[in-house]
């Protein structure tokens, strides 16, 4: 069972590949921000496939004291991503955000984002090729450093 942030689904929708999660992980779990942030904030790639995921469960936290802490460094999704990802006890957080990546790590959260995601995805041939997405992203909003684009490549065995 997983946790996602917001920027992950998003990312994978703006690729075309949000069916990933579900093919790789067992269960998609997301609090109820990460869909607001998904969802309501116009018209935001993955708005639609997320929506119409019926197999992202969409949980509202129990424990809004945590998030009340979280939202102190954190925005609303990533917070709640955080405290349901240790409500869960989840296996996984995919997050993207470095600050929150920060934080869920300290906290003892076993954390990937969009980028392991591709990783994984290619190592279990879910995946062909992963340049052609990576260029993609990196044309979005995604923010990639030149290095990290090319260690992916390395570590799926293509060249940047």
């Amino acid at each position: 069972m997983i946790v996602v942030n917001s920027s992950p689904l998003i990312a994978l929708s703006r690729i075309g590949h949000l069916q990933l999660l579900p093919d790789i992980y067992s269960e998609v779990y997301i609090p109820l921000a990460v869909q607001e942030e998904v969802i309501s904030v116009g018209i935001r790639v993955g708005a639609e496939a997320v929506k119409n995921a019926s197999w992202i469960h969409v949980v509202t936290v129990s424990n809004p004291s945590a998030v009340r802490w979280f939202r102190k460094r954190l925005d609303a999704g990533e917070s709640e991503a955080i405290v349901l990802a240790m409500e869960l006890n989840a296996e996984l957080l995919l997050m993207d955000e470095l600050r929150g990546r920060r934080i869920a790590d300290a906290m003892g959260l076993n954390i990937s984002g969009t980028l392991g995601t591709l990783v994984l995805a290619k190592h279990r041939g879910f995946l062909t090729e992963l340049k052609p997405l990576l260029e993609v992203l990196m044309t979005s909003e995604f923010r990639m450093a030149k290095s990290l684009y090319h260690q992916v490549l390395s570590l799926v065995g293509e060249t940047g």
